[in-house]
């Protein structure tokens, strides 16, 4: 496999994008306008070269990187790549839509994949006329960082389709677990209890954001809190998220989502990404 195609150059967009580029990769990162696509350029150029300044890439390496990235607005030019990996927001219809496009578009044999943290792989892939080669790839935030990658088998989905996507994620330098198209997969799932308890410590009144922060990383070993978590993830990412595996399973109470945090993402307090959310963030 030697071309990826990457729909969406948003945060965890873009972390692939230069996973892929760095390990080797041609990559045509696909943006809805040259504004945005422009604008995620330039971004990973500057996280690169921070990486070359903190000693931990060549500058060599960082421009190698750079040069293998095409950035376009047409989904006409992915058809030459080897597999296409879908970015966009969490919303059903939108990536339905991409795939109608994109399936029409790629070669036969080519890999597509949703990095959709909770949404139906199985419902994804109908909107295709090969659903044997349409699968999950969900990446963890951020990217370059994070080591795992769930590979979420629909219920077409071929074994050798299952199987290319184990050699891309292990050429991607990343960790591979096989899951079952289930609501919240894996890490999403379990992570729901960590995130849905500190909002109702919060809002019963228990403790502080601040405080409960402080318990979960000095008392349960956690590098961040649930709250500076969400925050990074982004409010209305983890709140749909929440609220997909909440649907998912039929209503069950202990995913029900946090109107505090409904609240949050209707004021637009969405996180870091707006300077301000659970906690307030300056440049």
């Amino acid at each position: 496999m030697e071309q990826l195609g990457v729909i969406g150059a948003g945060t965890m967009g873009i972390g692939i994008v230069q996973v892929a580029a760095q390990q080797g990769l041609q990559v045509i990162m696909c943006e809805v306008d040259d504004a945005r696509a422009h604008r995620a350029l330039e971004g990973l150029r500057a996280t690169l070269q921070r990486l070359v300044e903190r000693g931990r890439l060549a500058p060599d390496e960082a421009a190698a990187a750079l040069g293998r990235i095409r950035p376009t607005t047409r989904y006409a030019d992915l058809a030459p790549v080897d597999a296409v990996i879908e970015a966009v927001p969490e919303d059903l219809e939108l990536k339905r839509d991409v795939f109608r496009q994109v399936d029409a578009i790629v070669r036969p044999e080519a890999l597509l994949a949703s990095n959709t943290s909770s949404l139906s792989i199985t419902a994804l892939a109908a909107a295709t006329r090969h659903p044997e080669r349409f699968l999950g790839l969900h990446f963890f935030n951020p990217v370059p960082l994070m080591a795992l990658v769930e590979i979420v088998r629909g219920q077409q989905t071929a074994e050798a389709t299952i199987a290319a996507a184990r050699q891309l994620v292990q050429r991607l330098g990343k960790t591979a677990v096989e899951v079952q198209d289930t609501p919240g997969f894996i890490v999403n799932r379990v992570a729901r209890p960590f995130y849905n308890e500190a909002l109702r410590l919060l809002g019963d009144g228990v403790a502080t954001v601040e405080t409960i922060d402080r318990v979960m990383k000095l008392g349960g070993g956690f590098r961040m809190g649930p709250f500076e978590l969400m925050d990074l993830i982004g409010n209305d990412v983890n709140f749909a998220v929440t609220s997909q595996i909440f649907a998912g399973y039929f209503g069950d109470p202990k995913y029900r989502p946090s109107y505090l945090q409904q609240r949050l993402v209707q004021a637009g307090a969405l996180g870091r990404k707006t300077k301000r959310g659970f906690y307030t963030y300056d440049d």
